[in-house]
């Protein structure tokens, strides 16, 4: 078996699918284009031949609970999300805490002072590979 595992980590919002993915060991992450969402059918379709090109062997997915913690309306669609997800793809998926990130991103970006049409898209992107660091590192202090 192949011991190169990919992780695929998305920021799913309701207009756009920021993503990222981990290297082949699984130390690092780059991001890769915002998916702009059109319908579930076609994002669900073109996720799982994401999956598919990259190798991927794990997906975790941003899951915004509210700052106490706590399951709001967003968390919620994004349960809906998951489950659906899992019917089109085999690998595992894990909800990871995302508070915070967008918050992070958009922190980043201003420091960045791109213009609002250089940063749209940016931020669920950014977001993505914020998720994706958390989870990395995480998974990192586990091992050890």
């Amino acid at each position: 078996m192949n011991d190169h595992r990919r992780i695929l980590a998305l920021d799913v919002g309701s207009k756009r699918i920021g993503i990222a993915i981990s290297d082949a060991l699984g130390i690092t992450g780059q991001p890769l284009p915002t998916h702009d969402r059109t319908s579930k059918r076609k994002d669900f379709a073109w996720l799982a031949a994401l999956v598919k090109k990259h190798e991927v062997a794990e997906i975790v997915v941003g899951n915004p609970l509210r700052m106490s913690g706590e399951a709001g309306t967003q968390a919620v669609k994004i349960a809906a999300f998951v489950e659906d997800l899992r019917r089109h793809v085999t690998v595992p998926i894990h909800l990871w805490d995302e508070r915070l990130t967008s918050a992070e991103a958009h922190r980043l970006l201003d420091e960045s002072r791109l213009t609002r049409m250089e940063r749209k898209g940016k931020v669920d992107q950014m977001a993505a590979g914020l998720i994706l660091q958390t989870f990395l590192e995480a998974r990192r202090s586990q091992r050890q």
